[in-house]
């Protein structure tokens, strides 16, 4: 099956089981199944990175129900499609709920569907897990944000660029697909270059729609800006549109030597489909890379290799961080029902506080008060088989903010 061309649903409505809001006490006598939604575009521009994350959670709940289930019910999933469709999000946000009786949803991609499901989840109390890393700027409680925020993705790897290791960037040009999160992020990004004193005509920001492929002229624009010092580019790029500007890069001859490019919605799924000569040697910053060396990642790792064996999933053999995001999701969820004793979403939100979880990226993550993660943070460069090399990371877990301290608190927050 291709990751990068448009696929077919998965699964869609699966057989009937018990309502999975019934507390543990009343579905324990039957052993019945407990329904959970995966919410992932499987076809459209978002395909090339989110159809991964549907199958590493099916390979998840595959392992868990091996191992017993939770608490000896087994987990089922209802797949569905919503298709790089930003309303069909909301759309099958409140089927999943309302007609499939989903205990949790496992989606999203982009911070637009996420937003998009938002009003479906307050109205009928349900539960997302979130595992892409975003804008941050939000604290709902029927959201577990698994991603990194800014502080944990965008400003460690800025402050990265600015340093002598980093290449002493003085200039930023900070482009992005035209929505939410890189709109949000770069914001963000200006408020903190100007507390680093940085002027605004030393930051040039562009942005591109979704599917944009013609980076002719602005890669021209990028080596134009570079001239007048020190430059980085910055790169919310995401989907599909990755692979054209990318290869545009090496088509004008930038090099991460003459003008490293750090991405933030590039990872080893989406190098794998495309020319990795031009691109050895540029950054992403992520929580997770495939490349790093402990026994939990070595198991993570094979158990995903043997699940792409079996399910014949051949074009994309590799992890990445929004999958372990995922990963980490699915059994963080597991272990709070199993702490409340119910599948309720107000009783599950209370016991994944403080639930810990030893993660493939070496740590052990913990979910906070806000409902964002306390997690590492990796900066890679890319090599010349496709992953990444570490060639910075933090101290110790860095705990996920919901509010920026570089723009304004939103006024209803």
């Amino acid at each position: 099956m291709d990751r990068r061309t448009a696929l077919k649903t998965v699964g869609g409505a699966v057989a009937a089981a018990a309502a999975s809001t019934l507390p543990f006490p009343a579905i324990a006598a039957s052993k019945a199944p407990i329904k959970v939604g995966i919410l992932h575009s499987l076809s459209g521009t978002m395909a090339i990175s989110e159809t991964a994350l549907k199958d590493v959670d099916l390979m998840t709940i595959a392992e868990i129900n091996a191992a017993g289930g939770v608490d000896g019910h087994m987990i089922e999933p209802v797949v569905v499609d919503p298709a790089s469709n930003w309303p069909l999000f909301a759309e099958k946000a409140r089927q999943l709920i309302s007609q499939d009786k989903v205990a949790a949803i496992f989606g999203c991609w982009t911070s637009v569907s996420r937003k998009s499901v938002l009003p479906v989840l307050d109205e009928l109390n349900g539960l997302l897990f979130y595992p892409v890393q975003f804008e941050g700027q939000e604290q709902n409680r029927h959201v577990v944000y698994t991603g990194a925020a800014p502080n944990q993705q965008a400003i460690p790897a800025t402050e990265y660029l600015m340093s002598k290791d980093g290449g002493g960037a003085r200039r930023f040009f900070l482009l992005g697909t035209d929505y939410v999160y890189p709109r949000t992020t770069n914001a963000i990004l200006r408020g903190f270059l100007h507390s680093k004193g940085v002027k605004d005509a030393d930051i040039a920001e562009v942005y591109t729609p979704f599917g944009f492929s013609n980076y002719q002229n602005i890669v021209a624009d990028i080596k134009k800006f570079a001239s007048a010092g020190p430059t980085c580019v910055i790169s919310t790029v995401n989907g599909d549109s990755n692979v054209p500007f990318y290869k545009e890069l090496g088509n004008q001859g930038i090099k991460a030597t003459d003008i490293p490019v750090v991405g933030f919605s590039i990872a080893e799924q989406e190098i794998a489909g495309m020319d990795v000569k031009p691109l050895v040697g540029q950054l992403t910053a992520w929580n997770y890379f495939e490349s790093l060396k402990n026994p939990r990642n070595a198991r993570f790792v094979k158990s995903w290799q043997d699940w792409v064996k079996k399910e014949k999933l051949k074009d994309y053999p590799v992890t990445d961080d929004p999958m372990e995001a995922s990963y980490i999701g699915i059994h963080l969820w597991k272990q709070a029902v199993e702490k409340a004793k119910s599948t309720k979403t107000d009783a599950v939100r209370k016991a994944l506080i403080g639930q810990k979880f030893a993660a493939p990226d070496g740590y052990t993550v913990e979910v906070l008060e806000n409902q964002y993660l306390s997690k590492p943070v990796f900066i890679g460069q890319i090599n010349d088989k496709a992953q990444f090399d570490v060639v910075w990371k933090s101290k110790g877990l860095v705990p996920g903010e919901s509010w920026s301290p570089y723009i304004p608190k939103p006024k209803n927050a």
